[in-house]
């Protein structure tokens, strides 16, 4: 399996298909470069490359103790970056991913990038806070942690729910879906995914978001049950300049599964836009 080894010694795991301009994907919590599976084949087909990682003590990559963080987190985007060479490179991040991108083009820079894509993403702050009214109060992610110690593998079944918006009337459930995502998410390790609810929910991007200055898309669904669209896209488009907001009616949190074909043909209509705005 392709690897590579950040300076503290941690493996990430990596998936690298294809030609042509790179368009990186970052996955949500707790889940894996799997989860981009509609993505990257839908792209590779269309002659970009496709690169996809599992964080850090997600899935292959090693499960780690120390470093289930956000700065940790973009830093290892960073080398897998550069030990790749990517170069005019598309980031696109989903949930915990989305703030994975803000924070690595907030620490690193877009000298590497050319667009950034934040789908149902985290920021800029999940958490509510006297800055931040429209949060979820700190007892909800009490709560999540408090189930996942519990009963890992029944939570995963459960949230799965609610992250595809299969609670809602009519819904049309897939158990494929739902028994991808929990087998994602038993791979990784038990402290990474508990870590890194704190990671997602308590990280503040406010700050990585004003430093954009690449097109940026901002995709969010407006019955997102995990990420709620009022503190998260709604902001993140004001901080974000320039950036093109796109909400979608009933959308839940997993749109880029349950929707993918939406989804994958605005995001390319975004790149080949702006691709010829740049030529």
């Amino acid at each position: 399996m392709p690897t590579i080894t950040t300076k503290d010694g941690t493996q990430i795991f990596y998936k690298d298909w294809g030609t042509g301009q790179p368009i990186v994907f970052s996955h949500g919590w707790p889940l894996t470069a799997d989860d981009w599976d509609g993505q990257m084949l839908f792209f590779g087909q269309r002659g970009y490359r496709v690169i996809a990682h599992d964080r850090r003590g997600h899935g292959r990559s090693t499960q780690t103790w120390d470093g289930n963080d956000m700065d940790t987190y973009a830093d290892d985007l960073a080398a897998l970056t550069e030990k790749l060479d990517l170069k005019n490179a598309i980031h696109v991040g989903h949930s915990t991913g989305g703030g994975e991108v803000a924070r690595y083009i907030g620490r690193h820079g877009s000298k590497r990038v050319a667009m950034a894509v934040l789908i149902s993403a985290v920021p800029p702050l999940m958490v509510k806070t006297e800055k931040n009214p429209a949060g979820a109060p700190i007892e909800v992610f009490d709560g999540l942690r408090a189930a996942y110690v519990e009963n890992r593998p029944q939570f995963y079944k459960d949230i799965t729910l609610p992250f595809y918006g299969y609670n809602r009337p009519g819904a049309k459930i897939s158990e494929g879906i739902r028994e991808k995502w929990w087998l994602q998410g038993m791979m990784g390790g038990m402290k990474a995914g508990y870590d890194c609810i704190k990671a997602f929910s308590e990280t503040d991007f406010t700050e990585d978001l004003k430093k954009f200055d690449v097109p940026t898309l901002i995709l969010h669904g407006e019955d997102d049950q995990i990420v709620p669209i009022r503190a998260a896209a709604l902001q993140s488009a004001k901080l974000v300049k320039g950036a093109t907001l796109k909400v979608y009616p009933g959308f839940p949190h997993g749109m880029p599964t349950t929707h993918a074909d939406q989804i994958n043909a605005d995001l390319l209509a975004f790149i080949k836009q702006r691709q010829a705005v740049a030529a």
